[in-house]
């Protein structure tokens, strides 16, 4: 069979026709449905799953409450997702928790106060990287870090060898791991020094911009606020709107596209469609079967855009007991502990108890293919570390492990090794003939994050729109 023939095969079997076809249902997709639809457009969502939310998902707790097992804090300068949020009716409040946050090393848990740990060894090399990363992330455009003054330079080494090369020792680069592990699911040495850069100057937005500290903090920062109801709630009340328009169980196989338009496969039936919006994770979108083939460089790029390694572990309890304790829920864990970080994760009733843990990086490759009993058993003892024995006294244990869903294979966000971004990153966002590209990886501002997905599925509509 030849292209053409196979092309016009294809459109004999399209009887679904509308004028954009969008690909994924989490904010990233809902949003650009959701501003073509306002446009006057007719849209098709296709989702793989059979839900919406992408990597936002709330577990159910009974009576009402959820906890949220994928992405879930907002915090100042995301005011795309806050914005949406309000539109659709969920509001936010406070994930901070008032008490004393705690810091285990070396066998010894110590509580603090404020964001600095009491680790006085490692404080002074981690403050030095502070310094340097704050200079450095305002020489870097959030839009085209490779054109970045020393971009070369940057991009060709890893972020732990650029930490070293500043006489950083094995304590600040623990420290500046603990960070990692939970943002990335991975590590230093993981990813390029310019991508790591790159990352913390997309912490703000066009007057602001990105910080560590805003990225990295609580109050003020990054982990600031959650969503009453769930993260996943955005996206359940964004697809209502949509009113029939998201088709679940739907994954895309082929896109073809040519002179008069695009046909779509789907295992919920082929689709004809005038432009297409991509709205998934790159390396899920480098497995579909392009017909023309995608530009080389950007099949290149998006294959080498994996994700981090990345599960959730979360423990219930009746109520949270570590507040009358004086204690925030919150833990920074540098022991070798497979949870290096920890917090509160508690309804915001009040009610029940829920602490949860980022199980990432190379202690996921350490825990992740052990029995699930063995693994829950370790989780719990670090939670014990920060909060005490009572934190083996559950009423249930979740764990959501990223790598094994199938529509995402990892999390949080997509990490570039050494050269990916200056050889091939100006192709992240570049459309491919009637194609278009959304998702958080693709956007300059909170790139990774419900913002940056808010942020690209709002650039994507713009984008197609204006081609008419």
């Amino acid at each position: 069979m030849t292209r053409t023939q196979g092309r016009e095969l294809a459109d004999a079997r399209s009887s679904n026709k509308v004028d954009v076809v969008v690909i994924g249902a989490g904010l990233a997709g809902l949003t650009a449905a959701r501003e073509l639809v306002a446009a006057g457009k007719t849209v098709a969502v296709l989702e793989a799953r059979d839900r919406v939310g992408g990597r936002l998902l709330n577990h159910d707790l009974g009576d009402g409450q959820v906890t949220e097992i994928g992405g879930q804090f907002v915090g100042p300068t995301q005011d795309h997702i806050l914005a949406l949020a309000q539109e659709v009716g969920v509001a936010t409040y406070k994930a901070t928790v008032p008490g004393d946050s705690v810091y285990v090393h070396n066998g010894a848990a110590k509580r603090f106060s404020g964001s600095t740990p009491p680790d006085l060894l490692a404080l002074p090399d981690a403050a030095i990287a502070m310094a340097r990363i704050s200079q450095i992330v305002k020489t870097l455009p959030p839009d085209a870090p490779w054109k970045a003054p020393r971009a070369s330079e940057l991009d060709g080494m890893t972020y732990e060898t650029w930490l070293r090369k500043l006489e950083v020792t094995g304590g600040g680069v623990d420290l500046m791991n603990i960070f990692l592990n939970s943002a990335y699911g991975s590590e230093a040495r993981d990813a390029s020094a310019l991508f790591s850069l790159w990352y913390v100057s997309t912490f703000g937005d066009e007057t602001h911009p990105g910080t560590v500290e805003r990225g990295t903090g609580t109050e003020g920062g990054a982990q600031e606020s959650r969503f009453v109801g769930g993260s996943q709630l955005i996206t359940i009340r964004m697809a209502e709107e949509l009113d029939g328009r998201v088709y679940l169980s739907a994954p895309v196989r082929r896109i073809s596209q040519d002179a008069t338009g695009c046909t779509v496969v789907s295992d919920a039936g082929d689709w004809r469609a005038e432009q297409v919006i991509v709205a998934v994770p790159p390396v899920l979108a480098s497995r579909i079967v392009w017909d023309p083939l995608l530009p080389p460089q950007q099949d290149q790029l998006f294959q080498r855009l994996p994700f981090g390694t990345l599960m959730k572990c979360e423990a219930v309890y009746d109520k949270p007991f570590w507040r009358s304790e004086g204690l925030s829920g919150m833990g920074l864990l540098r022991d070798g502990s497979p949870i290096r970080s920890m917090f509160d994760n508690t309804p915001p009733d009040g009610g029940p108890g829920v602490l949860m843990g980022f199980l990432g990086g190379k202690e996921w490759r350490a825990w992740a293919h052990r029995p699930a009993r063995e693994r829950r058993g370790a989780v719990l003892r670090c939670f014990a570390k920060v909060v005490g024995p009572q934190a083996f006294d559950t009423t249930d244990y979740i764990e959501q492990d990223w790598t094994a869903e199938q529509w995402t294979q990892g999390g949080p966000t997509s990490i570039a090794a050494p050269g990916v971004l200056t050889d091939l990153g100006e192709w992240l966002g570049r459309p491919f003939g009637r194609v278009h590209w959304a998702g958080a990886e693709t956007s300059p501002y909170w790139n990774g994050f419900m913002d940056g997905a808010v942020r690209s599925g709002r650039r994507a509509a713009a984008e197609l729109l204006d081609r008419g």
